[in-house]
């Protein structure tokens, strides 16, 4: 297992929607593997593929907040949602930014496990809020696209200061 470097915002990788797996291989399982120690080092709850640089339909996370049990999904899909949360986010890719954002509180999701197997579960609270976060890198979409435009426009100011 390695730790890969995390993309920051502004990489154009960040952006773009990442490409749908036809199959699982061993070497996406290499890749999940890398994932989670990237994660688990960076202190993370969940990183998607593209946030290295890999542009394929893969996250992982962690759906427990009391122990270590990082988990993949891939190909995600949510098929129900509703309810309402609105709660801090943050994210490995805008450091030291964090803002509020609304979310459904309740998921229904599927997509394929690490061995390839279809599968699909629920989703609550801070889960919840994690896999749409994630699936949001997958399509492409940041954070700061979910806040209003003053929000945003505070949250690239700081970016740079942070950056200088």
């Amino acid at each position: 297992m390695a730790i890969l470097g995390i993309r920051k915002y502004p990489d154009p990788i960040l952006r773009k929607k990442t490409e749908t797996l036809k199959d699982v291989t061993e070497a996406d399982r290499q890749l999940i593997g890398d994932m989670i120690e990237t994660m688990r080092a960076a202190e993370g709850v969940g990183l998607a593929a593209n946030q290295i640089g890999v542009p394929k339909r893969i996250f992982v996370f962690n759906p427990s907040l009391d122990e270590w049990k990082a988990e993949a999904l891939i190909n995600p899909h949510i098929i129900r949602r509703r309810g309402r949360q609105i709660s801090e986010e943050g994210c490995l890719s805008l450091p030291d930014i964090s803002e509020k954002v609304h979310r459904p509180s309740y998921i229904l999701i599927e997509g394929l496990d690490i061995n390839g197997k279809q599968y699909k579960f629920e989703a609550n609270g801070l889960l919840a809020r994690i896999i749409q976060h994630e699936i949001d890198h997958l399509n492409g979409i940041l954070l700061i696209s979910s806040v209003n435009p003053l929000r945003r426009i505070r949250a690239l100011r700081q970016l740079k200061r942070a950056s200088k």
